[in-house]
């Protein structure tokens, strides 16, 4: 963590600094290393004004507040970034759990691409590239209208009316293949 003090036509102090990283404390348990904290203390006629700008793995946070006293200023400026990291690191574990909840559900299917001197060589084979094909259920007229505007050779789809999974591929011949697996 590292943070810089700021003072405009202020003198930023022991006292000001210690109460500064005492109140940062609170902060920093939201956020991810590293963190650069910059405190932007200034005065202006009868007002103290405190800008917070605190900078950090996820984002940016920042809050400018002003008081009567500098103390009461750094104070609030510091509890309007607390509330924004909060509810910074609260978005960012909720996206990171609906990521790892996303259920395999009989819509996608695994691909994997693999190289074909690895199978030559009669070893494991080496899967260059992982995807997940997407299956939506549609008549066989459909599936051939959307391989026909399609660079692929193949589509896997779910026949609607019988919902059998089916695959639609162009042949050399340039004509289209259907295979329909009895299960």
């Amino acid at each position: 963590m590292n943070i810089e003090y700021v003072g405009r036509n202020y003198q930023v102090d022991d006292q000001v600094r210690g109460y500064a990283e005492g109140k940062f404390q609170k902060v920093i348990k939201f956020l991810e290393e590293p963190i650069e904290i910059r405190i932007t203390l200034e005065t202006e006629k009868h007002r103290q004004i405190a800008e917070l700008h605190v900078a950090h793995r996820h984002g940016v946070l920042q809050a400018t507040e002003e008081n009567n006293s500098m103390l009461d200023a750094l104070n609030l400026v510091v509890d309007k970034v607390e509330k924004q990291a909060r509810r910074s690191k609260s978005k960012h574990l909720d996206k990171k759990r609906r990521a790892d909840r996303v259920p395999q559900d009989r819509n996608q299917w695994p691909m994997d691409v693999i190289q074909v001197d690895s199978i030559s060589a009669g070893s494991t084979p080496h899967v260059i590239k992982k995807t997940h094909l997407r299956i939506k259920p549609m008549s066989i007229e459909e599936a051939a209208l959307e391989l026909a505007d399609s660079k692929n050779e193949f589509i896997v789809f779910r026949e609607s009316s019988s919902d059998r999974i089916n695959v639609l591929y162009r042949r050399k011949d340039n004509n289209y293949g259907l295979i329909t697996p009895e299960i």
